[in-house]
């Protein structure tokens, strides 16, 4: 058989000879072909492959006779196929760990179809543990662990599929809507979430702000076990109601930045101690439902290292505008979101007292606007809508017959189809920008997703405001992808460092990233000193958030040698590991404003640990060209730089380019022949450090006690650990059920609905649906 690299080859040479080849547009929205599921959740597992996860409902995909609710996509092919994924995970909170691996946490009941309670039910009727049509699992305390694979594994082995059983690996408390942030060591805190509820967070009036009834969850814990019990953070009581997918933000110090509602903190986790920080100016709400685009700026060596988040959108609506678990009392769809932005560094270093700042406007409302950082240090602005919220229903307080709602089901509307740029370091006035930016015609509202790619284009996915899936509907289930690109991608030369090592310390010896004159085009000694390097971590993505997101710009110098050769002589990470927490990330090079491809890198150790560190070497001094030299670049050149073969799309393979669908077409079906014939090969054991070197030993934890996340005395090694079981775990094994079909009722529920917060009484897939896919505009404006 042919090795991949010459298939590859052959494909290049044959689409050569086929068709000229086209370059992609800078500015554009590429096609990103199909998710198989709708993708409310993402995350970049290595240089070949996204992972997607959607919530359980009745997408085409089948695997295992189910509905499917999981995916991976090809970052080179713009294919997928479908994974198979245990339980509910709807809104449910996920982060990376320390070697590479991804976590999600919690989730939703089981359901059935148009989102109703699954048949065997539990809590009284008001939940479910398991539905026989989906066959999902109750989600809610579920912890689900994944060690990204590459083409090189075989995807059908267990050592390549989601870990999804709450009997042996799940959360103290039920979370769904939770927040999860890492500290510096690598554990993950876990904070709030809804128990069972709907739109907002409470009951109205609010006359139980902490438990909201049972329906609140105002407690965090960790993963893993710390020998603590979930405890209650008194934000989530203060914030009740508007505190769902709550911002949070690990600070220098330890301390964590959360906001929520319109108030904000600084928290310790090590003593449960809270330091009140502003209120959001205006009261502008920018968590969930509000859905607010919220990022923290890129970390550089001119601001010290220190954070300042930016929130930008999201919803001014008073208190009573909000209504309860089950719907607004207004129509949100006509209410036009906020284009505020404000700034906030928590911890400031001049001694001043921590203040919001106002930030230039944004071009337009918007609601589920998501920020996704270049590698520039720019800021994109992509999805949402200019008017209402996220969340769906079938009525409001005002428009109280489905019939009657002008977009289904959507809560949103307006969709905002031009991504916008903002430049955190230019003057106060002209930070935003789209010019040169293609509009999009996909809506993307509630359930959208988008996040940073290997060659630094974007992708771009998911949208589906609807109880389960509904093709007709005004704002459909969406399973179509895009690719945005940039307006680097319009440069003819991209840069192709060497020397990026695949692990980055907190502090130590320096490295060197030599650049050859053909990664940039003009003096040697200008792109020199136009070179950063710099370190992102995408984050994992859900409802306009990218958990865990983070820019770091590394501490360089250079030395430009006579023959053009640029060598950056490039510092560890700051040593202080509450700045940059570890675990996957991608390192650019950047000439001139143009991206090199990511080269994946492991930050610290790859274990759950104190992370060792030490004082950052010095650098040596610039050293220019005595005799200035000139770059050789010319035509585009988009060659991988990762560690492990990285590429960014089929392009990238052949020369750095988009070729015509017949070439991708020609290569797809090569890579498929080889893909089919290894996977039909024996077994081969899995790296468990997909994004790194494969002979680094197993994930090792130290748990210091039992508690949340896995039993006491569990083996060393992620893959055993979730065969321990907790003595507070009480779910039934998934084998047995005690069926109870009685009515779904719920003690804390402010009138007769589903447990998601509605009462369905039509059926989204009739055709004779009032989904109506021509419902009129009644003038206001709809923006694609």
């Amino acid at each position: 058989m042919l090795p991949l690299s010459t298939l590859v080859v052959a494909a290049a040479s044959l689409a050569t000879s086929l068709s000229p080849v086209q370059a992609v547009t800078a500015g554009s929205f590429g096609d990103g072909g199909n998710t198989t599921v709708s993708a409310m959740m993402l995350f970049v597992g290595n240089s070949q492959k996204v992972y997607v996860l959607d919530k359980a409902e009745g997408n085409a995909a089948q695997i295992d006779d189910h509905p499917a609710w999981g995916a991976v996509w090809d970052i080179d092919t713009h294919t997928s196929f479908a994974m198979d994924v245990k339980t509910n995970v709807f809104c449910a909170s996920g982060m990376h760990l320390p070697n590479g691996s991804y976590a999600t946490f919690g989730g939703n009941g089981a359901i059935t179809v148009g989102g109703n309670i699954g048949s065997n039910t539990t809590d009284g009727g008001s939940a479910a543990s398991y539905d026989m049509t989906y066959q999902d699992y109750d989600g809610r305390k579920a912890i689900r662990i994944l060690n990204p694979c590459t083409d090189e594994d075989d995807f059908t082995s267990e050592n390549c599929q989601w870990f999804d059983n709450p009997d042996v690996l799940s959360m103290q408390k039920e979370r769904w809507y939770s927040a999860a942030e890492p500290l510096g060591d690598g554990t993950i805190v876990l904070i709030g979430g809804f128990v069972n509820g709907g739109y907002i967070n409470r009951n109205y009036p609010n006359v139980d702000p902490t438990y909201e009834g049972g329906a609140a969850e105002p407690t965090y814990e960790f993963y893993p076990a710390n020998g603590t019990q979930a405890t209650i953070m008194q934000f989530m009581v203060k914030t009740s109601g508007l505190n769902s997918y709550a911002h949070t933000y690990l600070m220098p110090s330890g301390k964590m930045l959360v906001q929520a509602n319109y108030s904000t903190m600084l928290w310790d986790p090590a003593t449960n101690t809270e330091t009140d920080l502003p209120d959001m100016p205006g009261q502008v709400v920018r968590v969930y439902p509000a859905s607010g685009g919220v990022a923290m700026l890129p970390l550089t060596p001119a601001n010290n290292y220190t954070p300042t988040v930016i929130f930008c959108g999201g919803s001014n609506m008073t208190d009573e505008m909000w209504g309860n678990y089950s719907w607004p009392v207004i129509d949100t769809f006509y209410y036009p979101a906020s284009s505020d932005c404000q700034r906030l560094t928590p911890e400031p270093t001049d001694g001043s007292t921590p203040a919001y700042e106002q930030d230039d406007d944004m071009l337009e409302s918007r609601t589920m606007g998501q920020f996704i950082i270049l590698p520039t240090g720019e800021l994109l602005m992509v999805n949402g809508g200019e008017n209402g919220t996220a969340g769906y229903s079938e009525n409001t307080d005002t428009t109280l017959e489905y019939g009657q709602m002008p977009y289904g089901m959507s809560l949103a509307a307006a969709p905002v189809g031009k991504p916008a740029l903002y430049n955190p370091n230019a003057p106060a006035g002209s930070r935003w920008s789209n010019d040169g930016f293609d509009t999009s015609n996909i809506p993307r509202l509630y359930h959208s997703s988008a996040i940073l790619l290997p060659d630094a284009s974007v992708l771009i996915a998911g949208s589906n405001p609807n109880v389960d899936v509904n093709l007709t509907t005004y704002f459909p289930t969406t399973y179509k992808a895009e690719i945005f690109y940039p307006s680097y991608f319009s440069s003819s030369t991209r840069p192709v460092p060497t020397g990026i090592p695949t692990t980055l310390t907190y502090g130590g010896a320096y490295f060197d990233v030599s650049i050859p004159p053909s990664s940039y085009s003009g003096s040697a000694n200008d792109a020199a000193a136009n070179t950063t390097v710099v370190v992102i971590r995408p984050g994992w993505t859900t409802h306009a958030l990218n958990m865990g997101q983070r820019f770091l710009q590394l501490n360089t110098t250079y030395t430009v040698n006579s023959n053009g050769t640029i060598v950056m002589h490039t510092s560890q990470m700051p040593p202080n590991p509450n700045i940059f927490q570890p675990g996957p990330a991608m390192v650019f090079v950047v000439i001139d404003g143009v991206p090199s491809n990511g080269s994946f890198v492991i930050v610290g150790t790859g274990n759950i640990e104190t992370q060792p560190t030490s004082a950052a070497a010095s650098l040596p001094t610039n050293q220019l060209a005595s005799t200035d030299t000139t770059g050789t670049g010319s035509g585009t050149d988009s060659s991988s730089t990762d560690n492990s073969a990285s590429s960014s799309h089929t392009g990238a393979i052949v020369g750095g380019v988009v070729g015509a669908l017949v070439v991708v077409g020609i290569l797809g079906a090569l890579i498929g022949i080889c893909l089919s014939r290894r996977r039909r090969a024996a077994s081969r054991a899995p790296n468990a450090y997909a994004m790194s070197d494969p002979k680094t030993p197993a994930f090792n934890v130290n748990y210091g006690g039992a508690g949340a996340g896995v039993a006491a005395g569990a083996k060393e090694g992620l893959t055993a650990d979730p065969y321990y079981r907790q003595d507070y775990n009480a779910s039934s094994d998934w084998a047995q059920s005690n069926v109870a079909l009685t009515a779904p009722t719920s003690p804390y529920q402010d009138v007769p609905r589903r447990e998601n917060g509605m009462s369905m009484d039509v059926d989204p897939y009739a055709a004779e649906s009032r989904m109506s896919t021509s419902t009129p505009d009644g003038g206001r404006r709809q923006r694609y």
